[in-house]
This record gives structure tokens, C-alpha cells and sequence, in this order.
């Protein structure tokens, strides 16, 4: 009797059984890979769709005014005969003119024009690189275009703090006055700043995948303003803009260039004799008085400005539109 062969035949087995366990496990992660590409495919195309269907069937605000290599979007409210307002909204703001709409509504002695950059609301998606540079030369474009009276006032959230500086050095005799609502304030210093680099925009697969629509319509609150100040059209269509213009490549390029555009700016203050009224989101104690002295450095050469700071987020026109309002009124009117 010999068992070695049992043996032999028991452990060509084994590694039989061994070498089938591997081979099955990658034919299970091979499907698995391509259900979840199948269904990938599939949310694109459907959100595609959707997009297409629903863009067909709601009107654009505001009207499209062709500046360079596209056209902008632009959202006017009020009498043409009132004191021009210009809003200009902070980075990634879906869709400005929407966003601002509280406080258009109480700027309703103005004329209001909500300036829509490139990748923002009703605008073109693809842009010139958004240097301080082209971006305040698209707005100057617009606002000559639709022949708004001179001097206006130029009113920005966040990042537009950095466009509105830039853009009253280059045309101070078209601006009455600066209101910055939580404004950006380019930092000091004085090394290289590298240019942006490409990257994989994740955030636009994000929409064009469809997952930015499914995650708006379960939970809300994701795009939502945290406000009871809009009405629910209003709401309803912000969530739909987001999910359209998410991660577009105007925007990602602008997030790229921050740094950049706030090095061009080193150095830059306002004119003397421009009026500034800079609103700062009282968050904590810290942060506000952070922010406050950054402010008094920026605008200490300005012989006529006021820093309010106001209690709230980033995004203070949501909650205190009304307040707002009333400041800006008074400031504006102590220069009659």
C-alpha cells in the first residue's frame, strides 16, 4: 500500500482550490466595477437629460450682455432714474442674482445690477484666465453696454473684494463708492506666488454624474441659504442652477488663481477720497477683530469710511439684508 499519490493528489487539490479562490474574487470585483460604471453612465446621461429639459422649460432672469469671448448675465431691478448699485457675489455663489435677492428687494429705491460673472447663474461657463485683470475689464464691458449712469456704486460679497479694489485703480472716476459685504483683503507679503497648476476638477464630475442633483434634492439644506428671506421659487431654482453650473471651469480656475490675483494686488489701496463702507461678519470675538483690523489697514489712507461689523455668517445679505440697507442708505447719503 502506498499512500503517497493520495497525499499528492490532496495537495494538487488544495492549490487547485487555492489558485480558482483569487481568479473568482477578481471576476466579482470585475462585476461589481462594472455595475457601478453602469450605473454611473446611466445617472449621467438621465441628469443630462433633466438639464436639458429643464433649462428648456424655465426662463432666465436678467438679460445676456456678449462681452470678449462670451456673455454675461445680468439681473437689473428698480428705477433706471434711482442711484446705481452694482453687486458683484463671492466665489462659487451658484446663482448671484438669486442669492442677492433680499437684498434687492430692500435696495428697491435703487437701480440694482447684479453683475453675473463668467461661471456664475445665467453666464457663460468657460472664460479668459479670471485674473483681477479680465474680470474687471468684463465688467467695465457690461456696464458700458448697458450705458448705467455714472458714478455708480460698486457693492461686493467675499472675493469680489478683490475685484472691486482692482477695479476702482482703474476706472476711480466711474465709482462713487465701495460697500464690501464681509470683503475679501488680499493679505501682505512680498515672495512668488506660483501659478495655478491643472487638476482633476472633481467637483465637475460631481455634477455632471448627477450626484450634485440627488444630494440638493434629499438634503436641501446642502445648497440652500440658511435664511427664511426666499421665497420657495427662488429656492427651488437655486438648487437647480447649482446642480447645472457646479464645478465649472470659470469657477475652478478663479479658486486657482486667489492667490495670484491677491499678490497682484500687494501694495493697492483705495483712492483717498472714495468713500468705503465695509460690512464684517460678527462671528466670535477672534475672527472679528481679525478681520476689523485688517480692514482699518486697508482703508486707513481713505478719508471718508466706516466699518460696521454685523451679527452673522460669511453671507450676511441672507440675514441682514434689511439692516444693510439702511446703512448703506445713510452712508450714501451723508455725501450729498
Amino acid at each position: 500500500m502506498n499512500p503517497s499519490p493520495q497525499r499528492t493528489s490532496g495537495a494538487s487539490e488544495t492549490k487547485n482550490l487555492g489558485a480558482r479562490k483569487p481568479r473568482r474574487g477578481w471576476r466579482r470585483a470585475g462585476i461589481a466595477a462594472a455595475v457601478v460604471l453602469g450605473l454611473i453612465l446611466a445617472s449621467t446621461v438621465v441628469n443630462a437629460i433633466l438639464e436639458t429639459t429643464e433649462k428648456a422649460g424655465m426662463g432666465a432672469y436678467g438679460e445676456r450682455i456678449a462681452v470678449g469671448s462670451g456673455a454675461l448675465n445680468v439681473y437689473r431691478n428698480g428705477p433706471e432714474s434711482g442711484q446705481p448699485i452694482v453687486l458683484l457675489s463671492g466665489l462659487g455663489t451658484p446663482a448671484p442674482g438669486l442669492d442677492f435677492a433680499p437684498l434687492v428687494r430692500e435696495l428697491n429705491g435703487f437701480d440694482t445690477i447684479v453683475v453675473e460673472g463668467f461661471g456664475y447663474g445665467y453666464s457663460d461657463m468657460d472664460a479668459p484666465p479670471r485674473t483681477n485683470e479680465n474680470i474687471s475689464t468684463e465688467l467695465h464691458e457690461v456696464l458700458t453696454k448697458l450705458q448705467i449712469k455714472q458714478p455708480y456704486v460698486l457693492a461686493g460679497h467675499s472675493i469680489a473684494g478683490f475685484y472691486m479694489l482692482d477695479y476702482a485703480n482703474r476706472y476711480p472716476a466711474e465709482v462713487s463708492a465701495v460697500v464690501g459685504i464681509d470683503a475679501s483683503i488680499p493679505r501682505a507679503g512680498d515672495g512668488p506666488v506660483p501659478g495655478p497648476e491643472p487638476e482633476l476638477n472633481w467637483q465637475k464630475a460631481l455634477a455632471v454624474t448627477g450626484i450634485v442633483r440627488a444630494v440638493s434634492a434629499v438634503v436641501p439644506s446642502f445648497v440652500d441659504p440658511e435664511s427664511e428671506a426666499y421665497t420657495d421659487g427662488e429656492l427651488q431654482r437655486m438648487r437647480l442652477i447649482t446642480s447645472w453650473n457646479y464645478g465649472n471651469s470659470a469657477v475652478a480656475d478663479e479658486t486657482a488663481r486667489i492667490a495670484n490675483n491677491a499678490a497682484a494686488l500687494r501694495g493697492v489701496t483705495y483712492p483717498n477720497n472714495l468713500p468705503v463702507l465695509a460690512f464684517i461678519a460678527d462671528e466670535n470675538p477672534d475672527t472679528t477683530a481679525t478681520k476689523t483690523a485688517a480692514a482699518e489697514n486697508l482703508l486707513k489712507n481713505v478719508t471718508r469710511h466706516r466699518i460696521v461689523p454685523l451679527e452673522g455668517h460669511h453671507y450676511l445679505h441672507w440675514t441682514q439684508s434689511k439692516r444693510m440697507a439702511g446703512e448703506i442708505q445713510t452712508f450714501l447719503g451723508e455725501q450729498q
